[in-house]
């Protein structure tokens, strides 16, 4: 049984400040920011560098950039998250070849990862550059 005491815990029903902040972060398939992992969102931001690089987007080359700041990436982590991400709208999954698929961020994650950016920038004290030279 849960014991609200004087500890400062929320009760299991009162979502804390952080989960109603990320509730706005929220794909059509009703997957919220904060409902993803660390490791997901970090495949999500691996996928939109190897696309602003115009690398191939394929399992591997997500496990490679995957690496420095999770060292090494097993298959058995990597592509059941991979799947996770494309069953919650995040990314697309199409064939490359017989073996191998390629990995595409969509339109809701892009735009999630877009109005992330402003409060990390915010956090580090940083100003974002915005398309007619001014910033926000």
């Amino acid at each position: 049984m849960y014991d609200d005491d004087s500890r400062g815990l929320e009760s299991p029903d009162r979502p804390d400040a952080s989960t109603v902040t990320d509730q706005r972060l929220v794909t059509d398939g009703g997957t919220a920011w904060g409902d993803l992992t660390a490791f997901q969102r970090d495949v999500l931001e691996a996928i939109g560098r190897l696309e602003r690089a115009d690398e191939t987007t394929y399992g591997m080359a997500i496990g490679r950039a995957l690496e420095t700041k999770h060292g090494e990436v097993n298959h058995g982590r990597l592509y059941p998250n991979l799947d996770d991400l494309v069953q919650a709208e995040f990314i697309e999954k199409t064939t490359l070849d017989r073996r191998t698929n390629r990995y595409t961020l969509t339109d809701e994650a892009r735009a999630m990862l877009e109005e992330r950016a402003p409060e990390l920038a915010d956090v580090c004290g940083l100003s974002i550059a915005v398309a007619d030279g001014g910033s926000r």
